[in-house]
This record gives structure tokens, sequence and C-alpha cells, in this order.
């Protein structure tokens, strides 16, 4: 961006670069291309919007991917289901391909059979690796809450992965 628009004009010299970005974002998260075409189109909706209250803001790809995590979110409330996370981390080297697919399979077929309130802070702070106070601001909770709810939904993960033995949840005790 050559800096020397501001507002509409801003977001739209940045616009070619920042779409294939946004859509990858959202894509990667989504199951569905339909729903990421919808949530890539409201991401820019929003950001024409917040440019044209303050001319000053000068739109950048990250500040438009926090605007699709945003939107996506407010997707995942409306439906009420999240979808399965994608990784974009790529293989370490040295490590067996069949095994770690093996694992991410069983890891998203695990997060498959959790609620969609766990599946979604669970995504937020581990795929998007989002801290703790920046997922409890995209879930519209507080920093307790959500820790409390990551504690949860790290528990149920736990019990739900296959082979694991069953554990005591006994008062006092960790699970």
């Amino acid at each position: 961006m050559s800096g020397e628009h501001t507002g509409p004009a801003a977001l739209l010299e940045v616009y070619d670069t920042a779409l294939p970005a946004v859509y990858g974002f959202v894509v990667r998260r989504c199951s569905d291309r339909r729903v990421a075409e919808d949530v890539t189109s409201e991401t820019f909706l929003a950001a024409m919007d917040s440019v044209r209250r303050d001319a000053d803001l000068i739109p950048t790809v990250p500040w438009l991917i926090g605007v699709a995590r945003h939107k996506l979110a407010d997707h995942w409330r409306r439906a009420q289901r999240t979808p399965e996370p994608v990784p974009d981390v790529p293989d370490p080297p040295g490590e067996d391909l069949a095994e770690v697919h093996l694992d991410r399979m069983i890891a998203h077929h695990t997060l498959a059979q959790l609620t969609p309130i766990h599946r979604s802070v669970l995504t937020l702070r581990y795929v998007d690796d989002l801290p703790v106070a920046e997922c409890a601001e995209i879930m519209g909770r507080t920093v307790g809450a959500t820790e409390a709810l990551l504690t949860r939904a790290k528990r149920a993960f736990r019990a739900a992965y296959p082979g694991q033995p069953a554990r005591s949840t006994r008062k006092g005790g960790r699970a």
C-alpha cells in the first residue's frame, strides 16, 4: 500500500492483496466454501463500514484477518456449531507423515464429538494460537469464564480421545 489513501480508498487499495489472505484464513476454519465466501463478504462490508466511520483508519491485511476472525466467531455463535479446525502448521521434519496424519484425523474426530462451545474455545486457543484474553473477547465472555471453559473443554477432549483411560473426576482430584 502506498499510504497515499485513507478511508474507503485505502481499503480499495489493499483489497486485491487482502482478499485471498482473508478468504484463505476463513476457508481453512470453515467446512463449507459458501459459508467461507459469506463470511469473507461480511468481513469486507464491516471493514468498509469501519473506514467510512474513521477516515484515518488505514486497513491492513492483519487488521482484516482480525475482522474476519470476529465475523467467523459471529457465524459460529449464530449457527451454534463450529467447524473442525484445519491445521496450517507444516509437519515437523523427520516425523512419520502417516502417523502425523492419523493423529490429526483422531484429533479432528475427537473435536467433532465435543459441544460447539468446547470446539470453539479449543480452536481459538490452540489452532489459532490466541491468548485466553483474546478468546474471551471473541466469545463475548470474561477471561475467568473463558479459562474455566477452556479447562472443561480440555477435560472433555481428553475424555473423548480414543484409548484414554477413564479418570476420576472426584472433587479435589485432577481430571
